[in-house]
């Protein structure tokens, strides 16, 4: 994959934004100070294993996004907000974390005087069960599936407004308010007044998004295919950058992407009246991203399964499976020691009593390693 080298241009434009080929700082120099509403962006993640997009090692990450911390600062408006969508990453050869994303997130706030306005977690209910040594191998840790978005902001006020992402009330709430709450004073101290019975037609949602990234015949995937261009692998579903563009931002606003990829945080602003900017290094991400500003029709959104399916995501309770208090017992030494017999060894993880339809085809670190799915 060529990364482009020598001065930041522009490689494609609409009525309200453009993409710019080249490096992303000095892209941004290029930008006024203090005129950017919104810097919303998944960069490279610090992960064990590099990937042709161009991560940065873990160790080095903190040093590597310095530059940027201080270019994001000097563009952002004081009432601005900076997203940063990013995924963890594991300790070369042990089941432990990375601290590495936690470090920047400190060092943003501690050297360049960003404020962390909230922390969201982003839940993918179709990530594979990975890393599969620990996960479906040694059986040792549980799927990684949440990455961590920091809301930052030069401010302890930025412009923001959780009226713009209400969700819909579940149906235990909608069962209250048709029978009344009395006011009262709850076993864990909080005070809810009479004001909790009122209807405000939806709810304020909590700091847990979960969207499947599961597209795979969108728009942007058929203009790569039928151009014969391989799509960017690590892409963010809509409704990650929607969210937080549509919260802190109003139509005719600034947004910019220096880390855009295949350009969803540019779709997403085009469609709802922001301009933008999104900047890659990779000219072939860009070109497929031209795709995205093609005449279409269909819903950005993956459309597979029924509505419900599509607008709502369960997580189990964690006791639906426990069965009494006899388990098989844990590995002495922690797991360090990979099983001998592994068929062996995953016989005794499954709960009494209880079959598994799946029992024949228990996922392997091979398989997934392939990026192999069971269906």
């Amino acid at each position: 994959m060529a990364v482009t080298q020598g001065q930041a241009r522009t490689y494609h434009q609409t009525a309200l934004g453009r993409m710019v080929l080249g490096d992303a700082l000095d892209a941004l120099a290029a930008v006024d100070a203090d005129s950017v509403n919104l810097i919303m962006t998944s960069p490279p993640f610090g992960l064990v294993r590099k990937k042709g997009y161009g991560n940065a090692d873990a160790a080095e990450y903190v040093d590597w996004f310095r530059p940027f911390g201080a270019a994001f600062k000097r563009v952002l408006k004081d009432k601005g907000s900076l997203v940063i969508d990013i995924g963890g990453s594991w300790i070369p050869g042990q089941p432990t974390r990375s601290l590495y994303h936690f470090k920047l997130l400190i060092m943003l706030c501690e050297e360049f005087g960003f404020h962390l306005a909230q922390e969201v977690y982003w839940w993918n209910p179709s990530k594979l069960p990975t890393p599969a040594e620990w996960v479906t191998v040694r059986r040792i840790r549980v799927k990684d599936a949440v990455n961590c978005v920091w809301w930052l902001s030069p401010t302890p006020w930025p412009k923001a407004g959780n009226r713009r992402v209400l969700q819909p009330y579940s149906p235990s709430m909608k069962e209250l308010l048709a029978r009344g709450y009395k006011a009262m004073k709850r076993p864990s101290g909080h005070d809810i007044s009479e004001h909790f019975n009122r209807d405000n037609g939806a709810a304020i949602p909590p700091n847990l998004m979960a969207v499947a990234n599961t597209d795979s015949n969108g728009s942007y995937l058929r203009y790569c295919k039928e151009q014969g261009i391989a799509p960017h692998p690590a892409r963010y579903p809509v409704d990650v950058p929607e969210f937080f563009v549509r919260m802190l931002t109003d139509v005719g606003d600034l947004v910019v992407d220096p880390f855009a990829g295949s350009c969803v945080t540019g779709e997403v602003c085009e469609r709802l009246g922001r301009r933008w900017i999104c900047i890659d290094l990779v000219e072939d991400y860009l070109r497929g991203a031209v795709g995205r500003f093609e005449t279409r029709t269909d819903d950005l959104r993956d459309g597979k399964g029924s509505a419900a399916d599509r607008n709502y995501y369960r997580i189990p309770r964690p006791g639906i499976l426990w069965n009494g208090a006899e388990d098989a017992p844990l590995p002495a030494d922690g797991g360090e020691k990979r099983p001998a017999n592994m068929t062996a060894a995953r016989a005794k993880t499954k709960p009494e009593g209880r079959k598994s339809r799946l029992a024949s085809r228990e996922p392997t670190a091979e398989l997934f390693e392939r990026g192999g799915r069971l269906t």
